[in-house]
C-alpha cells in the first residue's frame, strides 16, 4: 500500500519533530501495510516553508536511516503547498516539488475556513502547465462543507481530491465523516491518504478508513483508491469516475 500524504520528515513542520518520531511513524506505517510513503511537508502556509531541493535532500537522508534501521519503507518526495497566487511562478523557479518529483501531480491545500476567490482560475492555470492539482482534505474546509457544489465544479473541471483516512474513520467528528463518505459516494474524491503527523494523536488510520468504505461501497472502491496511489507514483493517469453533485436533501441528512 502507498500513502501519498504524510509529515514524516523530522523537524520541518508540525509533524515528526525528531528522527525518533520519524522512525516511530515509519514502523507504524509498515504495521499498517504501507511500503511506500510520500513525505509532504507544509509549504507557504504562513508558518513553514520547505523548498524542493531541501525536501529531496531530507528524503534521501531519511531513506538512508531507514535502511540502517532495517525498516522496509521507502520515502518519496512531495510537498503540501498552501494555495497562493505565485505557485506556478515558483514551480518554474524550482521551489515547488510535485508528488514523487514526477512532474505530474501537485498537492494544493486550501485554508480551513474558506476557498480563496482565485482558486478556480489557479486550478485551471496549473493544468495549463500540464500538472494535475490535487486538493488535499477538502472535507475539512468549512466553505466546501457548506457548499459542496463548489468542489463538484473544481473536480468537473479537472482537479482531483484526496480525503484523509482519519476523516473517513470518524476521528474528526461525525459531520466531517459523513461529508467524507459522500465525497466517495458522489465520485468527488480520488485518493485516501493518512496525513499522518504523530503516532499518538494523528496516526495513519488507513485500514480503519478502508473498512468503513468497504462496508458502505464494497471492495471495488478500495481497489480504486489503492490503484490510484500506485498510478500517481508511476506518473500515470489515475481512475476518475464521473463526478456528481451531492444531493442537498441527502447532504443535510433528510434522506
Amino acid at each position: 500500500m502507498i500513502d501519498i500524504h504524510s509529515h514524516i520528515l523530522p523537524g520541518v513542520d508540525d509533524g515528526a519533530q525528531t528522527i525518533e518520531d520519524s522512525l516511530d511513524l515509519a514502523r507504524e506505517a509498515v504495521r499498517e501495510g504501507i511500503n511506500k510513503i510520500i513525505a509532504t511537508p507544509h509549504h507557504k502556509n504562513g508558518k513553514y516553508e520547505n523548498r524542493k531541493l531541501d525536501i529531496i535532500r531530507e528524503v534521501a537522508e531519511l531513506n538512508e536511516i531507514l535502511k540502517i534501521e532495517e525498516i522496509s519503507l521507502e520515502v518519496l518526495p512531495g510537498q503540501e503547498t498552501r494555495i497562493y497566487g505565485e505557485i506556478i511562478q515558483d514551480y518554474k523557479l524550482g521551489e515547488i516539488v510535485t508528488l514523487n518529483d514526477g512532474g505530474n501531480y501537485l498537492f494544493i491545500e486550501l485554508p480551513s475556513t474558506h476557498v480563496p476567490r482565485y482558486t478556480e482560475q489557479l486550478l485551471v492555470d496549473i493544468q495549463f502547465e500540464r500538472l494535475t492539482p490535487i486538493i488535499v482534505h477538502p472535507e475539512r474546509n468549512q466553505e466546501l462543507l457548506q457548499n459542496p457544489d463548489l468542489l463538484y465544479h473544481f473536480v468537473k473541471n479537472g482537479a482531483l481530491t484526496q480525503v484523509t483516512a482519519a476523516s473517513v474513520s470518524g476521528a474528526f467528528g461525525k459531520t466531517i465523516q459523513n461529508f467524507s463518505i459522500q465525497l466517495v459516494e458522489y465520485n468527488l474524491t480520488h485518493f485516501i491518504a493518512s496525513d499522518a503527523h504523530h503516532i499518538k494523536s494523528r496516526s495513519f488510520k488507513m485500514n480503519e478508513a478502508f473498512d468503513v468504505i468497504e462496508k458502505k461501497f464494497g471492495v471495488d472502491w478500495i481497489d480504486l483508491f489503492l490503484d490510484n496511489a500506485e498510478l500517481l507514483v508511476q506518473g500515470k493517469s489515475v481512475y476518475r469516475e464521473i463526478p456528481e453533485k451531492i444531493r442537498k436533501r441527502k447532504f443535510l441528512g433528510i434522506l
